[in-house]
């Protein structure tokens, strides 16, 4: 069961834009995920353009930051119907690594995927590590149900942008949660609203209708 964390998760903001106002280059990444949500920016610029602002502060200092990380209702109960129904819940997402490693201890999702900053003598350096675009989304899902031995037509998605389109197209139910028109089209189910328990009766039953 992988899980979308900008748009998804996060409501009506990305915890990229989040952070940002923090770190104090808010305007920057506001006008670069408009950029990559219109497809003139790429991912990569996106992360290239924001990594700048993480320059000179420390991974303790973002960790406390997401302590305020606004979040959909219901995502314990969520996670914990997933594992009671026999499914891992899993982060596939563009969100930077140390979000997905946050949510992952808050929450208990057994894995998360994501671009990496570069650290250097213990802060940030204000360069991107290792990029991560929506065809890697996809790619880790891909390994994340093999090392499970399960065929990804066998798992479910949930997202809400141009970013899962590509996991939506592989995976046997996609769900778009408050989606963009782009996601409900091209997802097998929509959902919406301020509780991620909304998606529930959706998974019920394709879980019900699976051979």
């Amino acid at each position: 069961m992988f899980f979308d964390i900008d748009g998804t998760l996060v409501p009506h903001t990305s915890s990229g834009q989040h952070l940002a106002a923090l770190l104090g280059h808010a305007e920057v990444v506001r006008q670069a995920e408009a950029g990559y949500a219109a497809g003139t920016l790429s991912n990569a610029e996106v992360s290239v353009l924001d990594a700048r602002g993480w320059a000179t502060w420390a991974p303790a200092d973002v960790r406390g930051f997401l302590a305020s990380l606004p979040l959909v209702e219901g995502i314990a109960e969520t996670v914990d119907w997933c594992r009671r129904h026999g499914m891992a819940p899993v982060l596939a997402t563009l969100a930077w690594e140390p979000v997905g490693t946050y949510l992952c201890d808050r929450f208990g999702f057994e894995q998360a995927c994501g671009p990496r900053l570069e650290v250097i003598d213990g802060r940030y350096s204000g360069e991107v590590a290792e990029h991560f675009d929506e065809m890697a989304k996809r790619d880790f899902a891909v390994r994340a149900a093999a090392h499970r031995g399960v065929e990804l037509t066998r798992c479910a998605a949930i997202g809400d942008s141009r970013s899962d389109l590509p996991l939506f197209a592989d995976v046997g139910l996609a769900v778009a949660f408050n989606g963009t028109p782009a996601a409900r089209a091209a997802a097998h189910a929509s959902a919406g609203g301020a509780d991620l328990r909304s998606v529930l009766p959706l998974l019920g039953s394709w879980l019900a209708a699976m051979p």
